[in-house]
């Protein structure tokens, strides 16, 4: 039975707000559910009701104003409840806004006005049939994940009902696997003779249905209201009309009842735009310190943490690292010297974690007189979003290179489900590279690394961010046997990735030309040299801006020439092209790579060696500038600044963190072990030693699940309606933190009803934007001297962690 225009609206707007139910528990559901309630019991009849009383007047218009208002909502409602170019037709132009008085073309996506949050998988219980066969899928016990965490799921099979087979859905942990063949042969011995291929068709159906990209408008209230005038216009105005009194009023009729819609629909959007750029609490910290930078201030701290009752616990570490072997003991760290003790030559850099020794940290971090400034990085736990969102005042103009190389838009991306191409890629790294931009100091430079599958899009990414004066120079990076070949197109073989290079100022950045050098080899030395004069004759005419001509003949096993042009200003011009062949160990009897990097698995090959991230952090940075890579991954370049005495910051999330990053950091900072020295360590004569600090970050379904929506009152505020009141106020959100003493007059701060393990001193850093200069036992202070009671918090300073 066909479905009323009245029908079919009330339909769409109910899926909406309310939607198939979703099982499982996190806060986005948990808001869901509230926008549900508030949708049945308080706008629907509202709605009704509003929509009856506009229409006494010409009961005629009634069809027509239901199917302009289905006509006008269904095209940016998403299955997510996100509000965007879901569906545009083609004869409406929405994307006119292409040219500006400043711009000649912009980039334009469909997707730009939102944040992206994920690609996420929102699991239902569902019943389906396959080839003739009644499937039922329970996902009652599935635990919503968070942020981009990339977890697979596994079915197991219960029982039979009748004439339907029974799975329950799980996520899966330590990389088990669906064991479809197990599954088949107990489905024999019940008798039903169900084939893989049956099962494997029946569990893609059910995890396709799930899979939605996950957006939040930025201002879906604007966005809408732009929208819906754009269409009321080309409605107006597309046919010949008669502008009758009641027909201008059938009209504003229609505009103000789809308003009210919009105000609506913009109070739940608005609310998750306020909790993902709230600033998120620190979480977690800990901080790792090789024993030399510890013996340099109070020796006798390392002989209190070689007696701490833990220290067994930092061996069992070390030796899981393999920077310790069984052989070691704890007695051969110091030595006896005249003036006392010191450590001896194969120990001093070792890595400590404070996390072992928790009572004995504030003793660490009080032997440094500026504790920031003595920090070499920063490793962070978080969506990468999230994460600078919250720094961005802390280190607002303090990072003088971004390097990152985010997912390549590819469709095997780590982290990220690949639903995102070309809109949803553009979306979530224009979020991102926004909030970087003004991290950047005045003569700041940002590299991003893609290959083919983004290098078009993320130029014109770039362009838009930066501008067009920003953009410096497009690399390209042979890269051989590096990370292997890859097909490309059809006949050809795909041998190089592109390195975009932008300045923040491009009157003004840092590069150094003196490190930049154009090497080419040969095994004839009479027919390099000719090649070379040749290539100086043609140059020197080439541009006036040329003094001369340098040939650096390096003889060796490799035979390296290197050719140099200098600059009047000082200096070589660099080429740019780079070459895998730069990082090839020739010698060996098969290809090895001096770009060879560690991972936890034992994998040899890595798409960043630490010799490309040396070319470019030493052409555009200084010792102690800070390296910036939000799409840290196995830490590469975080190793390298860290060789290369940079400080650093890097971001990264789920199992990458622990199994890759900090895994990594602590072997460099161990210097001499088994897994090094790699990469650059020989040519930079790194040994080891460092300090850093590593920390988790509140995340975006973290603060969901923690606030508290609850039951109230809909609507009772006499001075607005029902679509424009702000349906949250009253809610708790995460209130329960702060206790009101009304005697005293006071506001008590509890953080702990919150979350177990806030770091008061860094998450009041990163709000305030100021560097810690010391922590205490109960206080802070940062490096303008002002000192923060952190047992007496005052609750205005925290008030945007926990109210929005």
């Amino acid at each position: 039975m066909l479905m009323t225009k009245e029908e079919k609206f009330y339909k769409a707007l109910r899926d909406v707000f309310v939607g198939a139910k979703v099982e499982g528990e996190s806060g986005y559901i948990n808001l869901m559910r509230i926008k549900a309630r508030y949708y049945e019991k308080g706008v629907f009849p509202k709605l009704q009701q509003n929509i009856n009383e506009a229409l006494k007047p010409f009961p005629t218009f009634r069809d027509e104003l239901f199917e302009k208002l289905y006509d006008f909502f269904h095209r940016y409602f998403s299955e997510s409840g996100s509000i965007y170019f879901r569906y545009t037709p083609l004869h409406q132009n929405v994307y006119e806004k292409v040219y500006t008085e400043d711009k000649d073309v912009m980039l334009f996506w469909k997707t730009h006005m939102l944040y992206y949050v994920k690609t996420d998988r929102l699991f239902r219980s569902m019943e389906m049939e396959v080839d003739g066969q009644k499937f039922f899928f329970d996902v009652s016990m599935l635990e919503h994940k968070k942020a981009n965490e990339k977890r697979n799921i596994i079915y197991s099979f219960k029982e039979k009902r009748k004439n339907t087979l029974v799975f329950m859905v799980a996520y899966s942990e330590k990389g088990k696997k669906t064991k479809t063949d197990e599954i088949t042969k107990s489905l024999r011995q019940e008798g039903d003779k169900i084939s893989e291929d049956i099962l494997e068709h029946a569990f893609h159906i059910f995890e396709k249905q799930s899979e939605v990209d996950y957006f939040i408008n930025k201002d879906a209230k604007a966005f809408l209201e732009e929208q819906f005038n754009l269409w009321l216009y080309q409605y107006m105005f597309s046919g010949v009309s008669e502008w009758t009194q009641t027909r201008i009023k059938q009209l504003q009729t229609l505009k103000d009842i789809a308003f009210k819609i919009i105000a609506f629909i913009s109070q739940f959007e608005n609310e998750l735009v306020k909790i993902w750029n709230k600033p998120k609490f620190v979480l977690n910290s800990n901080y790792v310190i090789t024993l030399d930078r510890i013996a340099d201030k109070d020796i006798s701290l390392v002989e209190k943490l070689l007696a701490h009752k833990n220290f067994k616990s930092q061996i069992e570490e070390w030796q899981q690292l393999g920077i310790v072997d069984e052989s070691f003991k704890k007695t051969a760290v110091l030595e006896k010297v005249d003036k006392g003790k010191q450590l001896t030559e194969p120990y001093q850099h070792l890595p400590i974690d404070t996390r072992h020794f928790k009572d004995l940290e504030l003793d660490i971090l009080g032997v440094f007189d500026n504790l920031d400034a003595a920090l070499d990085g920063w490793l962070i736990k978080s969506e990468n979003y999230q994460a600078l969102n919250t720094i961005l005042s802390k280190f607002t103009e303090k990072v003088q290179v971004i390097y990152i190389d985010p997912p390549f838009n590819t469709g095997d991306d780590f982290l990220y489900r690949d639903q995102f191409r070309d809109s949803t890629w553009l979306t979530l790294m224009d979020n991102r590279i926004e909030l970087a931009k003004p991290i950047l100091t005045r003569k700041g430079t940002l590299f991003l690394h893609l290959d083919w599958n983004a290098n078009y899009d993320g130029r014109q990414l770039l362009n838009s961010t930066f501008s067009k004066v920003g953009f410096i120079n497009e690399i390209v990076w042979r890269i051989g046997w590096v990370s292997g070949f890859k097909t490309q197109a059809e006949g050809f073989v795909r041998n190089h990735d592109t390195i975009f290079f932008y300045a923040k100022d491009p009157t003004s950045y840092l590069f150094k030309k003196a490190d930049a050098v154009i090497p080419y080899k040969s095994f004839d030395r009479k027919t390099i040299e000719t090649e070379l004069a040749s290539i100086v004759k043609k140059w020197k005419l080439m541009d006036k801006k040329i003094k001369n001509v340098k040939i650096a003949i390096k003889d060796d096993q490799d035979t390296v020439y290197k050719l140099g042009l200098t600059s009047q200003e000082g200096g070589y011009w660099m080429e740019d092209t780079w070459n895998c062949s730069e990082y090839e160990d020739l010698h060996s009897n098969k290809i090895k790579r001096n770009a060879k990097e560690y991972t936890p698995n034992g994998s040899e090959i890595t798409q960043k060696p630490e010799q490309l991230l040396k070319r470019i952090v030493e052409l555009a940075s200084n010792e102690r500038d800070i390296i910036l890579d939000f799409f840290s991954g196995t830490a590469t370049s975080l190793a390298v600044a860290q060789k290369l005495k940079r400080k650093w910051l890097g971001v990264e999330f789920a199992s990458y963190f622990e199994t890759d990053a900090l895994y990594r950091m602590k072997h460099v900072l161990a210097g001499q072990t088994r897994r090094e020295p790699v990469g650059i360590s020989k040519s930079v004569s790194w040994t080891g030693g460092g300090f850093f600090k590593y920390y988790e970050m509140e995340q975006y379904e973290d603060t969901l699940r923690c606030a508290k929506y609850g039951e109230g009152d809909l609507f009772d505020d006499p001075n607005k309606d029902a679509y424009h009141q702000y349906i949250f106020l009253r809610d708790l959100k995460m209130l329960e933190a702060l206790e009101v003493d009304t005697k005293g007059n006071k506001v008590k701060v509890d953080l702990s009803k919150l979350w177990e393990g806030i770091d008061i001193a860094e998450t009041i850093s990163n709000l305030t934007g100021k560097w810690i200069k010391r922590i205490k036992a109960d206080s802070v202070e940062f490096e303008d001297g002002e000192v923060v009671d952190t047992k007496n918090l005052d609750w205005k300073l925290i008030k945007p962690l926990v109210w929005w």
